[in-house]
């Protein structure tokens, strides 16, 4: 298995089933990785370039990590796409109809895509939700993208704040 940054956590452990603790090893923010819920869930739609950014790493250093702990070379540092600034939006001000903690869900075994995208369905259009977390969501924010929702994070202190629009 060539090991990409579009490799999703999920193969990479199932086909290297050591990475788990190399993982942790490499990025102590990656101790998520025991919850069995995000072990079975988020891992399967979160790529290393996804997980790179959740633990606050380049993902190319991610990548190159990884492809090390398991025999193959490293790659060179693929080319930047030109990221197009992104202005806050005004909707991110009004008052939030659900506020959740990705910490503690996850700390309660829960999956925060599933119970965030369960609130949705519950409210009316224009509806914000706030996530609270100590890492940006990357897997999350694009799952929620593709399903059609506008999303907005950003880095208030030590925690991200990601809005949930309806």
């Amino acid at each position: 298995m060539e090991i990409t940054l579009d490799t999703k956590i999920y193969d990479l452990l199932k086909e290297y089933p050591f990475m788990e603790d190399e993982l942790i090893r490499i990025n102590p923010k990656f101790k998520k990785l025991k919850n069995p819920i995000l072990r079975r869930t988020l891992t399967k739609i979160a790529s290393i370039k996804q997980a790179a950014v959740v633990g606050g790493m380049e993902p190319i250093e991610l990548l190159n990590a990884v492809r090390k702990a398991v025999g193959q070379e490293p790659v060179e540092e693929a080319p930047q796409k030109e990221r197009i600034s992104e202005e806050t939006p005004l909707w991110i001000s009004q008052e939030p109809a659900a506020v959740f903690s990705a910490n503690e869900l996850l700390d309660q075994g829960k999956n925060p895509l599933a119970e965030i995208s369960k609130k949705l369905k519950s409210l009316p259009q224009e509806s914000v939700i706030l996530l609270r977390s100590d890492f940006k969501p990357e897997p999350l924010i694009d799952a929620l993208k593709d399903q059609g929702y506008e999303v907005y994070s950003t880095k208030s202190g030590k925690e991200y704040l990601t809005f949930i629009k309806i």
